[in-house]
């Protein structure tokens, strides 16, 4: 009983999309102060709707309901109840379920929260926002329904892949798509502008904020994406530029340049188009990686569907939305004319130079990542693009993005003076180079992979405390230490999350450049060196888990004679779904890691064993905790809160331009 009130929840859900869609435009093509009114109370409704069917879906999972055929193709009676809640959203209907669910939650947050807003803004960007929930809405009910049943429910489910039993995994979904569908309110707000005719800086103060949020949420869902691929995958590695991997990059790498192009507009009322064509282009990226996850037409490890009428109708959504809104951009050409001029030496231009690099290297991410599929299309060829060619490609635009980021940070805006800006950074400047030459003389191979990583690594961290002490004024220091905690929080947002992202370049670039690995055969009892440390294979066991069979081995790891750690790497295999999973055991430490993976049996009685020193692995996900800490930072300053302070600047009834 409780499915079907779900499944019926869901179709009431999507018929309030269709009237959140439809009245309030109307209402505010002829200033229709009720019908615009329509739009808050059906975002909520809406959003009550979904949360309910999500609720039942999950209610389903957790009883071990067979009768619905996601539970049994996706649970089992005896996995742990984690596992159960995340295989809600482990597979493609419920995980596109979450996905509408996070969509109408940010437009019921925009209803609640959105009464310093124009009225006709907030109406035409909530039923924008509900067009994009109808289109998924019709894409869940009619392709990828989740509540449909068994007709004769089986005695036990098949589980759910044992890749996705992990706790990595069971939260990087969800903060993934609250990064991914948090998108969309940039994009029902460009849209919602383009209608109004109207781009101005209190349009990017609003925007923000909902950028800002989105932006955060995806940084933490690629990092916990990363992680779990570093430690539960077995091949060492934390970035395989997998083509779902990229699907989530991309986005992000726009994200991040639509951020620093609203400043541009809500500063200096200047890249108004640049900035409506990112915001467009961010969600477009979302949709794209959407497609690549559940159309098949690409391989990954990741992915969810391989069903090509399902890819057809994502890619019917996408053409829709992208074909529509680029349209409408074109059209309303004229209402985005930039008021603000600046220099060629400035804040602006900077910020312009930072938003072509990202663009690009999110460009060069694309093609990398369709070129496959275009080869096979066009050209009858077969081919994959790899590791090599990514980092050739991508690493050039984010050293340039490294080199400028702290000199950006530090000029004034409409015209600078490049030496008396950058003159505080010079101590910066001179450590950075200093310990980079430490690294190149104290590294075995002569890379310069890691002294460039080390000198961009220093050089964004210290110019980073640079510029947030330069914000203290003139004074003792005692005064101006005193000064730094009331500083504004989004000045200190933007310090650590620049700051985090000179540690992950520290941590990428020092894992790449001085990793060592070891690959051989060992006979239990038998030690053997890797490095500056000492391995012995105690013992190899075999071991009940909840789910699983398990063969695990105890290595104990010695440097210099001393202790270091225990390990217990496994192989498992899960009877359920006649799969096994390579589960590496890690020695986490602030410098390095050891990482220590078991194979399979020989003939000769010894044990393929991986192991892999790993310096600086663990900056990589310190830095991106850094960087999402600082948007939580610049979030929680009342000034970048939705709409502060821009009601005086902006009528509460503005005139579209019709």
């Amino acid at each position: 009983m409780i499915v079907e009130l779900g499944h019926f929840a869901l179709i009431l859900a999507a018929l309030t999309a269709v009237v959140q869609a439809v009245v309030p435009l109307i209402g505010a093509h002829k200033r229709w102060p009720a019908w615009m009114a329509v739009a808050e109370p059906a975002a909520g409704i809406q959003f009550l709707l979904t949360a309910f069917s999500f609720c039942a879906l999950t209610y389903a999972f957790v009883v071990s309901d067979f009768s619905v055929t996601l539970v049994t193709n996706n649970s089992h009676s005896m996995k742990p109840m984690l596992y159960k809640i995340s295989g809600v959203w482990g597979n493609h209907e419920g995980s596109m379920l979450l996905w509408v669910l996070i969509l109408t939650l940010f437009g019921a947050t925009l209803a609640w929260f959105g009464n310093n807003l124009p009225p006709s803004l907030r109406a035409r960007a909530l039923a924008v926002q509900s067009l994009v929930s109808v289109a998924f809405y019709a894409f869940i009910l009619f392709t990828s329904n989740p509540f449909l049943r068994e007709g004769v429910p089986p005695f036990d489910g098949n589980g759910l892949n044992p890749l996705l039993q992990d706790p990595g995994l069971a939260f990087h979904p969800p903060f993934l798509y609250l990064g991914y569908v948090g998108l969309s309110m940039a994009f029902s707000f460009a849209v919602a502008a383009l209608i109004e005719g109207r781009v101005d800086a209190a349009w990017a103060r609003w925007v923000r904020p909902w950028t800002l949020a989105a932006w955060v949420f995806l940084t933490i869902g690629i990092a916990l994406g990363s992680w779990w691929a570093y430690y539960e995958l077995g091949w060492g590695g934390f970035w395989f530029w997998d083509p779902v991997e990229n699907a989530s990059f991309m986005p992000w790498l726009l994200a991040a340049a639509l951020l620093h192009s609203a400043i541009v507009v809500e500063k200096r009322e200047a890249l108004k188009s640049w900035t409506i064509l990112l915001a467009i282009l961010a969600f477009g990226f979302s949709l794209i990686g959407t497609f690549i996850v559940r159309s098949g037409v690409i391989t990954s490890v990741h992915a969810f569907a391989n069903d090509p009428e399902r890819g057809v109708f994502i890619l019917a959504i996408l053409a829709i939305f992208m074909g529509g809104a680029l349209m409408l951009f074109a059209a309303r050409a004229s209402a985005m004319e930039a008021k603000g001029v600046f220099s060629i030496v400035s804040r602006e231009s900077v910020l312009v130079m930072n938003n072509i690099l990202l663009a690009v290297a999110c460009f060069v991410v694309f093609i990398g990542t369709i070129w496959p599929l275009v080869s096979e299309i066009f050209f009858t060829r077969k081919l994959s693009v790899g590791a090599p060619f990514f980092n050739m490609a991508f690493t050039p635009f984010m050293v340039l993005l490294g080199v400028l980021l702290p000199v950006g940070a530090m000029l004034p805006w409409k015209r600078a003076n490049v030496l008396r800006a950058a003159r505080p950074l010079l101590p910066a400047l001179l450590l950075a180079f200093a310990l980079a030459g430490l690294a190149w003389s104290v590294q075995s191979e002569k890379s310069l992979l890691g002294p460039v990583g080390v000198f961009l690594g220093t050089w964004i961290v210290v110019g980073a405390m640079v510029d947030i002490f330069s914000r203290t004024g003139r004074g003792a220091f005692g005064q101006r230490l005193g000064r730094l905690k009331r500083l504004p929080r989004a000045d200190w947002g933007k310090a650590v999350a620049h700051a985090g992202l000179g540690v992950t370049m520290v941590g990428i670039a020092g894992l790449m450049a001085w990793e060592q690995e070891d690959i051989r055969v060992v006979q239990t009892g038998e030690p053997w060196t890797v490095g500056a440390y000492e391995f012995t294979l105690n013992s190899v066991e075999r071991v009940q888990g909840p789910n699983y069979i398990s063969t695990m081995g105890d290595v104990t790891v010695r440097r210099d004679g001393n202790f270091v750690a225990t390990l217990h790497p496994e192989k498992r295999a899960y009877p359920v779904q006649s799969m096994p999973t390579t589960e590496a055991s890690i020695d986490y430490r602030f410098l390095r890691d050891v990482y220590v993976v078991i194979g399979d049996p020989q003939n000769d009685g010894g044990w393929a064993m991986r192991i892999y020193i790993k310096p600086l692995t663990n900056w990589i996900w310190l830095g991106c905790l850094m960087m999402a800490i600082g948007g939580v930072f610049s979030l929680s300053d009342r000034r970048y809160r939705v709409a502060a302070g821009a009601r005086k600047s902006v009528p509460s009834a503005g005139v579209p331009a019709e």
